[in-house]
Protein backbone atom coordinates (compact mmCIF):
# COMPACT_ATOMS: atom_id res chain seq x y z
CA UNK A 1 0.00 0.00 0.00
CA UNK A 2 1.29 3.44 -0.93
CA UNK A 3 1.47 6.00 1.86
CA UNK A 4 1.77 9.65 1.00
CA UNK A 5 5.01 11.27 2.16
CA UNK A 6 7.15 8.10 2.07
CA UNK A 7 9.43 7.58 -0.91
CA UNK A 8 9.87 3.81 -0.87
CA UNK A 9 12.13 3.91 -3.92
CA UNK A 10 14.61 6.21 -2.23
CA UNK A 11 14.35 4.29 1.03
CA UNK A 12 15.16 1.04 -0.77
CA UNK A 13 18.05 2.67 -2.63
CA UNK A 14 19.46 4.08 0.62
CA UNK A 15 19.19 0.71 2.34
CA UNK A 16 20.88 -1.06 -0.56
CA UNK A 17 23.75 1.43 -0.64
CA UNK A 18 24.33 0.93 3.08
CA UNK A 19 24.35 -2.84 2.65
CA UNK A 20 27.13 -2.39 0.09
CA UNK A 21 29.02 0.34 1.96
CA UNK A 22 29.18 -1.35 5.37
CA UNK A 23 31.31 -4.37 4.34
CA UNK A 24 33.52 -2.17 2.16
CA UNK A 25 34.22 0.19 5.05
CA UNK A 26 34.79 -2.74 7.40
CA UNK A 27 37.32 -4.37 5.07
CA UNK A 28 39.17 -1.06 4.67
CA UNK A 29 39.32 -0.55 8.44
CA UNK A 30 40.65 -4.09 8.92
CA UNK A 31 43.23 -3.48 6.20
CA UNK A 32 44.48 -0.30 7.92
CA UNK A 33 44.46 -2.13 11.26
CA UNK A 34 46.58 -4.92 9.77
CA UNK A 35 49.10 -2.45 8.33
CA UNK A 36 49.33 -0.69 11.68
CA UNK A 37 49.98 -3.89 13.60
CA UNK A 38 52.53 -5.03 11.01
CA UNK A 39 54.61 -1.83 10.92
CA UNK A 40 54.05 -0.23 14.35
CA UNK A 41 54.22 -1.21 18.01
CA UNK A 42 51.01 -0.65 19.97
CA UNK A 43 51.26 0.91 23.44
CA UNK A 44 47.72 1.14 24.85
CA UNK A 45 46.67 1.51 28.48
CA UNK A 46 43.45 2.34 30.34
CA UNK A 47 43.10 5.30 32.69
CA UNK A 48 41.06 4.64 35.85
CA UNK A 49 38.30 2.04 36.14
CA UNK A 50 36.48 0.60 33.16
CA UNK A 51 33.80 -1.93 32.28
CA UNK A 52 34.65 -5.63 31.91
CA UNK A 53 33.73 -5.20 28.26
CA UNK A 54 35.08 -1.69 27.68
CA UNK A 55 34.61 -1.64 23.91
CA UNK A 56 30.92 -2.49 24.05
CA UNK A 57 28.05 0.02 23.73
CA UNK A 58 30.24 3.04 23.02
CA UNK A 59 28.18 6.00 21.78
CA UNK A 60 30.90 8.62 21.51
CA UNK A 61 34.65 8.50 20.90
CA UNK A 62 36.43 11.73 21.81
CA UNK A 63 39.91 11.76 20.27
CA UNK A 64 42.26 14.28 21.88
CA UNK A 65 45.65 15.59 20.71
CA UNK A 66 45.10 15.63 16.94
CA UNK A 67 48.53 15.75 15.27
CA UNK A 68 48.37 13.96 11.90
CA UNK A 69 46.11 12.71 9.11
CA UNK A 70 47.75 9.31 9.68
CA UNK A 71 45.74 8.79 12.88
CA UNK A 72 43.73 5.89 11.37
CA UNK A 73 46.90 3.92 12.27
CA UNK A 74 45.51 3.87 15.81
CA UNK A 75 43.06 1.25 14.55
CA UNK A 76 45.90 -1.16 15.29
CA UNK A 77 44.86 -1.14 18.95
CA UNK A 78 41.08 -1.60 18.66
CA UNK A 79 39.15 -4.89 18.48
CA UNK A 80 37.44 -6.00 15.27
CA UNK A 81 34.04 -5.41 16.91
CA UNK A 82 34.87 -1.70 17.15
CA UNK A 83 35.73 -1.62 13.42
CA UNK A 84 32.41 -3.32 12.61
CA UNK A 85 30.48 -0.82 14.75
CA UNK A 86 32.25 2.03 12.98
CA UNK A 87 31.45 0.53 9.59
CA UNK A 88 27.79 -0.06 10.43
CA UNK A 89 26.83 2.82 12.74
CA UNK A 90 29.78 5.24 12.73
CA UNK A 91 29.21 8.96 12.24
CA UNK A 92 32.45 10.91 11.73
CA UNK A 93 32.59 14.66 11.03
CA UNK A 94 35.67 15.42 8.93
CA UNK A 95 36.93 18.82 7.79
CA UNK A 96 35.88 19.45 4.20
CA UNK A 97 39.47 20.56 3.60
CA UNK A 98 40.54 16.98 4.34
CA UNK A 99 37.81 15.17 2.37
CA UNK A 100 38.60 17.33 -0.69
CA UNK A 101 42.20 16.06 -0.88
CA UNK A 102 42.76 13.75 -3.89
CA UNK A 103 43.96 10.53 -2.19
CA UNK A 104 43.71 11.14 1.56
CA UNK A 105 40.22 12.53 1.09
CA UNK A 106 39.06 9.34 -0.59
CA UNK A 107 40.37 7.28 2.32
CA UNK A 108 38.67 9.44 4.93
CA UNK A 109 35.34 9.17 3.12
CA UNK A 110 35.40 5.45 3.98
CA UNK A 111 36.44 5.49 7.65
CA UNK A 112 32.84 5.13 8.85
CA UNK A 113 29.30 4.43 7.70
CA UNK A 114 28.57 8.16 7.53
CA UNK A 115 31.39 10.65 6.99
CA UNK A 116 30.11 14.21 7.15
CA UNK A 117 32.25 17.00 5.63
CA UNK A 118 32.15 20.04 7.92
CA UNK A 119 33.46 23.58 7.57
CA UNK A 120 34.78 23.84 11.16
CA UNK A 121 32.20 26.56 11.78
CA UNK A 122 28.87 26.32 13.58
CA UNK A 123 26.89 26.31 10.33
CA UNK A 124 24.61 24.00 8.36
CA UNK A 125 27.38 21.39 7.98
CA UNK A 126 27.60 21.01 11.75
CA UNK A 127 23.83 20.77 12.18
CA UNK A 128 23.79 18.11 9.44
CA UNK A 129 26.16 16.07 11.62
CA UNK A 130 23.86 16.40 14.64
CA UNK A 131 20.85 15.33 12.57
CA UNK A 132 22.59 12.08 11.62
CA UNK A 133 22.87 10.94 15.25
CA UNK A 134 20.34 8.23 16.09
CA UNK A 135 20.07 5.75 19.01
CA UNK A 136 22.43 3.31 17.27
CA UNK A 137 25.06 5.84 16.19
CA UNK A 138 28.65 5.85 17.38
CA UNK A 139 30.15 9.29 16.80
CA UNK A 140 33.92 9.75 16.51
CA UNK A 141 35.06 13.34 16.87
CA UNK A 142 38.30 15.28 17.15
CA UNK A 143 36.93 18.09 19.33
CA UNK A 144 39.95 20.38 19.04
CA UNK A 145 38.86 20.98 15.45
CA UNK A 146 42.34 21.51 14.10
CA UNK A 147 45.74 19.87 13.95
CA UNK A 148 48.67 20.44 16.30
CA UNK A 149 51.93 21.17 14.53
CA UNK A 150 55.35 19.88 15.63
CA UNK A 151 55.92 23.09 17.62
CA UNK A 152 52.96 22.27 19.88
CA UNK A 153 50.68 24.97 18.43
CA UNK A 154 48.04 25.02 15.70
CA UNK A 155 48.52 26.43 12.19
CA UNK A 156 47.88 29.96 13.44
CA UNK A 157 50.37 29.68 16.29
CA UNK A 158 47.68 29.28 18.95
CA UNK A 159 47.59 26.70 21.79
CA UNK A 160 45.36 23.70 21.18
CA UNK A 161 42.00 23.79 22.94
CA UNK A 162 38.71 21.88 22.75
CA UNK A 163 35.84 23.58 20.94
CA UNK A 164 32.20 23.60 21.99
CA UNK A 165 30.82 21.19 19.39
CA UNK A 166 31.47 18.21 21.65
CA UNK A 167 28.91 19.62 24.11
CA UNK A 168 26.28 19.66 21.33
CA UNK A 169 26.87 15.96 20.73
CA UNK A 170 26.64 15.12 24.44
CA UNK A 171 23.32 16.95 24.63
CA UNK A 172 22.07 15.07 21.57
CA UNK A 173 22.97 11.70 23.13
CA UNK A 174 22.20 12.19 26.85
CA UNK A 175 23.29 8.66 27.84
CA UNK A 176 25.63 5.81 26.93
CA UNK A 177 29.39 5.48 27.13
CA UNK A 178 31.96 8.01 26.00
CA UNK A 179 35.43 6.71 25.23
CA UNK A 180 38.07 9.41 25.63
CA UNK A 181 41.14 8.54 23.59
CA UNK A 182 44.31 10.35 24.64
CA UNK A 183 46.77 10.21 21.76
CA UNK A 184 50.51 10.32 22.26
CA UNK A 185 50.73 12.07 18.92
CA UNK A 186 52.19 11.02 15.59
CA UNK A 187 54.83 13.66 14.86
CA UNK A 188 57.43 10.92 15.31
CA UNK A 189 55.63 8.93 12.59
CA UNK A 190 54.65 11.64 10.14
CA UNK A 191 55.03 15.41 10.10
CA UNK A 192 52.78 17.08 7.50
CA UNK A 193 54.65 17.33 4.22
CA UNK A 194 57.03 14.46 4.98
CA UNK A 195 56.93 10.72 4.32
CA UNK A 196 55.76 8.46 7.19
CA UNK A 197 58.33 6.49 9.18
CA UNK A 198 57.57 2.85 10.08
CA UNK A 199 58.51 0.77 13.12
CA UNK A 200 57.61 3.43 15.68
CA UNK A 201 55.54 3.09 18.84
CA UNK A 202 51.93 4.31 18.82
CA UNK A 203 50.96 5.44 22.31
CA UNK A 204 47.34 5.77 23.44
CA UNK A 205 45.58 6.08 26.79
CA UNK A 206 41.87 5.37 27.14
CA UNK A 207 39.23 6.47 29.63
CA UNK A 208 35.61 5.33 29.86
CA UNK A 209 33.00 7.87 30.98
CA UNK A 210 29.22 7.51 31.37
CA UNK A 211 27.66 10.35 29.40
CA UNK A 212 24.71 11.04 31.70
CA UNK A 213 26.87 11.17 34.82
CA UNK A 214 29.44 13.32 33.05
CA UNK A 215 26.81 15.83 31.94
CA UNK A 216 25.39 16.08 35.46
CA UNK A 217 28.88 16.65 36.83
CA UNK A 218 29.57 19.47 34.37
CA UNK A 219 26.22 21.14 35.08
CA UNK A 220 26.75 20.86 38.83
CA UNK A 221 30.19 22.39 38.42
CA UNK A 222 29.26 25.37 36.26
CA UNK A 223 25.48 25.52 35.82
CA UNK A 224 23.43 24.76 32.70
CA UNK A 225 24.23 28.13 31.14
CA UNK A 226 27.96 27.35 31.30
CA UNK A 227 27.74 23.66 30.38
CA UNK A 228 29.61 24.05 27.10
CA UNK A 229 32.45 25.99 28.70
CA UNK A 230 32.74 23.44 31.51
CA UNK A 231 33.05 20.58 28.98
CA UNK A 232 35.74 22.41 27.02
CA UNK A 233 37.77 23.20 30.12
CA UNK A 234 37.40 19.70 31.53
CA UNK A 235 38.53 17.97 28.34
CA UNK A 236 41.48 20.36 28.03
CA UNK A 237 42.45 19.44 31.59
CA UNK A 238 42.06 15.70 30.99
CA UNK A 239 44.11 15.90 27.78
CA UNK A 240 46.97 17.69 29.52
CA UNK A 241 46.83 15.19 32.39
CA UNK A 242 46.50 11.89 30.54
CA UNK A 243 48.02 12.24 27.06
CA UNK A 244 51.26 10.23 27.05
CA UNK A 245 54.45 11.89 25.98
CA UNK A 246 55.15 11.60 22.30
CA UNK A 247 57.56 8.86 21.32
CA UNK A 248 60.68 9.66 19.35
Amino acid sequence: MYRRGIDYGNAFSLGSSRLIRTPLVYMLLLFVKGLSRLFYRQDWQWVGSYDQKPWKDIRLVTFLNHTSLFEPLFLGGVPNSFCWRLARHGVVPVASKTTSRPLVGMLFKFVANQVVPISRERDHTWFTTLQKIDPDSMVVILPEGRMKRANGLDLNGQPMSVRGGIADILEAMQHGKMLIAYSGGLHHVQIPGRAPRPFKRLRMRLEEVEIGAYMREMIARAGEENFKRAVREDLDRRRDLHCPEESR
